[in-house]
C-alpha cells in the first residue's frame, strides 16, 4: 500500500512540475522577446482547449485506450510539441508569435486533459487496492503542488549565461523533459480497464452535454453565470504577476531588490499558501456555508489584484507578500466550495457532467474571456510606452481595474445569489467536510 502511495505521489509531483515549469514565467519571457502584447493568448489557449480536449481524450481513454497509456501518449506528444517550441527560440534569432504559439498550442491541448488521465488513474489504483479514495488520494494530490513550487523555483534559480530558465527559453525544456520523463512512468501504472457502458453511451452523454438542463434552473443558472464570472480572474496573475515584478527591475530605485530578480520564487509563496488554505476549508464551510466561503474566495481576489497594485519589491514587499498569501483562499475556496455546491445540488446521474460544466465555466469560457481581457487592458496601459516609471504606472492602473471587477462581481453574488434552504443542507455539508481530507479530495483541477 505504501510503495503504491509512493508511486502515485511521484506520478502527481511530475504532471503538475511540467506545468509550473513555465506557466507563472512563460509572460517574463514573452515579455523580453518582443511579444508582450501576445502574452494573453499564450494563457487564454489554455481555456480554449479545455472546452473540448479533455472530452475528447476522456471518450478515447473510457472506449478505446486505458487512462495509463493514454496519459503516457498525450504527455508524449505534449513534451515533443514543448521541446519544438524550445529548439524553435534556441534557433531563430527573432522569435516570431505564429511558430511558437502553433507549437505551444498543441503542447498544452494534450497536456491539459492529462489532469484529468492522471486522477483517473490514481483513482483506479486506490480502488483496486481497497483503499478509501477520498481519505488517501488528498496526501497524494499534495505533491503535485509541491512539484509545481519545485519546478517554479528551478527555473527561478537554475541558469547560465547572467539569465535566468525564468527569463530564457529554458523553462520549455524544462516542461519537455519532466513531461517525457512522466510519458514513460505513466506506463508502469496499475492498468486502468475501458468500460464497456462507455462504449455504448451516447456522445451526448460521452461529452456530459446533459449537464446543461441545469440552466433550466434558475439558482444554478445563476451560480454557473457567476462561477463564469469569477473564473476571470484565474489566469490573469499567471501570465502578468512575473512580468510586473520584474518591471522593477528597469527603475534605480528597485533594481536590486531581491524580489524583482527572483519574482518566481516569490510568485511560489502562493502555491504554499494554498496547501495551508486547503486545510481551513472543512471549519470555515461549517461556520459560514457555502455561500459564505465563496464570497471570501471573491473578495480574497480584490486583495490579491489590489496588493499587487499597492505594493513594491522594497518598502511595500509585504503587500506582495501579502497578496501571494490570499491567494490560497481566493483559488482553493472557490474551487472546493463551488464543487461541494455543484455535488450537493445535482441527481447522481449527471454529477459527474455538472462538475465537468463547472470547470468548462471557470477556467474554460470564465478564464479564456479574463485573459483576453486582460491583455488587453495591459496592452492599453503598460505596453504603449517605453519609460519604466510610466509603465509601472500603467501596471498600478490595470491591477485597479481588476481589483474593482472582482469587487463588483463579489457584490452582485452577495445581493443576487441565494443558496437553497433544504433542511438536509447543512448535514449535507458537514458530511463532505467531515475530515479535511474530505474537502481537500474535491479538489481535481487546482494546482
Amino acid at each position: 500500500m505504501k510503495s503504491l502511495k509512493i508511486r502515485l505521489s511521484v506520478m502527481n509531483f511530475l504532471e503538475f512540475a511540467v506545468w509550473g515549469s513555465y506557466l507563472t514565467s512563460l509572460g517574463n519571457f514573452l515579455a523580453r522577446n518582443g511579444l508582450q502584447e501576445e502574452i494573453g493568448w499564450f494563457y487564454a489557449v489554455q481555456g480554449i482547449v479545455s472546452l473540448f480536449m479533455p472530452s475528447v481524450i476522456g471518450i478515447i481513454a473510457d472506449r478505446w485506450v486505458p487512462a495509463q497509456r493514454m496519459l503516457s501518449i498525450s504527455h508524449l506528444i505534449a513534451g515533443l510539441f514543448m521541446g519544438l517550441a524550445g529548439v524553435y527560440c534556441l534557433m531563430t534569432p527573432e522569435i516570431s508569435f505564429t511558430p511558437l504559439f502553433a507549437l505551444y498550442t498543441v503542447s498544452v491541448a494534450f497536456f491539459m486533459p492529462t489532469i484529468g488521465l492522471c486522477n483517473s488513474v490514481a483513482f483506479n489504483a486506490l480502488t483496486k487496492a481497497g483503499m478509501d479514495t477520498v481519505k488517501d488520494f488528498p496526501p497524494i494530490r499534495i505533491w503535485g503542488t509541491i512539484g509545481f513550487i519545485c519546478a517554479m523555483l528551478f527555473v527561478n534559480f537554475a541558469g547560465f549565461g547572467g539569465l535566468k530558465f525564468q527569463a530564457t527559453y529554458m523553462q520549455l525544456f524544462a516542461s519537455a523533459c519532466f513531461s517525457l520523463i512522466l510519458a514513460g512512468y505513466a506506463l508502469t501504472m496499475p492498468h486502468c480497464p475501458t468500460s464497456k457502458a462507455a462504449k455504448g453511451a451516447s456522445l451526448v452523454d460521452a461529452l456530459g452535454l446533459r449537464a446543461f438542463k441545469l440552466f433550466q434552473r434558475k439558482r444554478m443558472a445563476i451560480f454557473f453565470i457567476f462561477s463564469m464570472l469569477l473564473g476571470v480572474s484565474l489566469q490573469i496573475t499567471n501570465g502578468y504577476a512575473n512580468p510586473f515584478i520584474t518591471s522593477f527591475e528597469h527603475i534605480d530605485a528597485f533594481k536590486d531588490a531581491w524580489a524583482a530578480q527572483n519574482a518566481n520564487a516569490l510568485i511560489s509563496l502562493s502555491q504554499i499558501s494554498e496547501t495551508f488554505c486547503i486545510l481551513l476549508i472543512p471549519f470555515c464551510l461549517k461556520r459560514y456555508g457555502i455561500k459564505g466561503v465563496m464570497l471570501m474566495s471573491m473578495f480574497a481576489w480584490v486583495f490579491r489584484f489590489g496588493f499587487f497594485g499597492a505594493g513594491d519589491p522594497a518598502g511595500n514587499l509585504w503587500m506582495f507578500i501579502a497578496s501571494c498569501i490570499v491567494y490560497g483562499i481566493a483559488f482553493d475556496f472557490f474551487n472546493v466550495s463551488g464543487g461541494l455546491y455543484v455535488d450537493k445540488e445535482t441527481t447522481p446521474d449527471i454529477r459527474s457532467s455538472a462538475q465537468g460544466l463547472f470547470m468548462i465555466m471557470t477556467n474554460g469560457l470564465g478564464a479564456t474571456i479574463g485573459t483576453l481581457s486582460a491583455m488587453a487592458v495591459v496592452n492599453h496601459f503598460v505596453v504603449p510606452t517605453d519609460s519604466p516609471e510610466m509603465q509601472l504606472a500603467g501596471w498600478r492602473t490595470c491591477w485597479y481595474i481588476f481589483a474593482a471587477y472582482a469587487l463588483v462581481v463579489a457584490l452582485l453574488f452577495l445581493f443576487i445569489f441565494k443558496d437553497s434552504k433544504h433542511p438536509d443542507n447543512d448535514a449535507t455539508i458537514a458530511k463532505a467536510t467531515d475530515t479535511e481530507s474530505g474537502a481537500a479530495g474535491m479538489i481535481e483541477e487546482q494546482i
